[in-house]
């Protein structure tokens, strides 16, 4: 019971109860939950963040293909006019030590250029000389190999073989205006290669002539000052890459083309000298182009000489392919940034799938220069 005046016992205690005291209890320190990011396992963290950036880098890359692509007769020409000056410039110091900075230039231009018409015009005496001989050598060709398709393996009937050239010439019939018009866009690209060769032969004059005071005007002009060490320092390394890698190509295809060239003649092969100079362009592309001529020397010495010559340019195939591979790379290209074969071939295929055989040839020393940047930049300046 409680008393008039309010003070006695609280409603709702019971007489002999203990007392209840209200005790709070400490809360546990409450933790806010992890981002979904640190929740994940390390290696998909690790994975993403280098995914995006290589996204990125592949858009920046894409996008400078793309301007390449759109600039691609101005882009060539420059590369030409690079290739040139890596060639001629040695020559134009030596000279530059007798005569004027000038005249040395235009002695070396002039010079290489009268020896580049020299011998096409002696490849096309060679082939004019013996365009009878080569009609009827092919003529008997042509009918030893429909002889010898006719025998095993192949056991092809002399029915077969005239429906087939009956079929390749309604072909050439049906698209004689397609044939045409290719023929025309070809006299268009003719058009291009000579405006890209006339340009590459403008910039070769300057980047022979002043080539460090154009990139001394690049560098002060349009870089910060202190980004100008690092990118002075690349700029270096690539074009050692560059030339040493485009002096080292140029060495090996002269080697080869005179291996083959040899050979041919040995054998007797028809159009030997001919074929002697498309291998050494061939041997520009590296990994591809010296058996793609070669399959060509092979077609010629299947027509003009029998399967025996043929055979044997087969073999000559194999042979340079493993002194190309194991001993002329490794040794001319060693001072020169040495790259893997794979990452030779993988570079070749792309540059193909991107630009056709401009890019063939480009894309490897491409990737040798931008390996050289890289390597530079990661080194310790002095």
């Amino acid at each position: 019971m409680t008393g008039p005046s309010g003070g006695g016992r609280r409603k709702g205690l019971v007489l002999g109860s203990r007392p209840a005291y209200s005790v709070r209890l400490p809360s546990a320190s409450r933790t806010e939950p992890a981002p979904v990011a640190e929740r994940t396992v390390p290696w998909l963290r690790v994975g993403a963040a280098y995914a995006w950036r290589l996204i990125l880098v592949g858009i920046v890359v894409y996008g400078i293909f793309s301007i390449l692509g759109s600039f691609q007769l101005i882009a060539v020409a420059l590369f030409l006019a690079l290739v040139v000056t890596t060639v001629l410039r040695p020559l134009t110091d030596l000279l530059d030590r007798v005569l004027p900075r000038p005249l040395c230039v235009a002695v070396a231009l002039v010079g290489s250029i009268l020896f580049l018409l020299a011998l096409l015009a002696l490849v096309g005496n060679a082939v004019a000389g013996e365009s009878t001989r080569l009609a009827g050598e092919f003529r008997g060709g042509v009918h030893r190999i429909e002889e010898w398709l006719q025998r095993p393996p192949f056991r092809l009937s002399p029915g077969r073989l005239s429906q087939l050239e009956s079929q390749l010439t309604h072909y050439l019939t049906a698209h004689r205006s397609s044939l045409l018009s290719r023929a025309v866009s070809g006299l268009s690209r003719m058009v291009e290669l000579v405006t890209g060769g006339a340009l590459a032969l403008f910039a070769s004059v300057f980047f022979i002539h002043s080539g460090e005071r154009l990139w001394g005007w690049v560098r002060d002009q349009l870089l910060p000052s202190r980004a100008r060490p690092s990118w002075d320092r690349a700029g270096h390394a690539a074009w050692r890459a560059f030339a040493g890698y485009t002096r080292g190509i140029i060495i090996v295809a002269a080697t080869n083309a005179v291996l083959v060239g040899v050979a041919l003649l040995l054998l007797r092969v028809p159009l030997a000298l001919p074929l002697t100079l498309l291998e050494f362009f061939a041997a520009f592309v590296p990994l591809v182009g010296s058996p793609v001529a070669l399959a060509v020397a092979t077609v010629v010495a299947l027509a003009g000489r029998g399967p025996l010559t043929a055979a044997a340019v087969l073999a000559l195939i194999v042979v340079i392919g493993q002194l190309e591979g194991h001993v002329l790379h490794p040794l001319v290209m060693s001072w020169a940034v040495r790259l893997h074969p794979l990452v030779v071939a993988v570079s070749v295929i792309a540059g193909s799938i991107i630009a056709g055989v401009i890019g063939a040839v480009v894309a490897v020393p491409l990737v040798s220069v931008v390996w050289a940047v890289l390597r530079a930049l990661r080194a310790v300046p002095p």
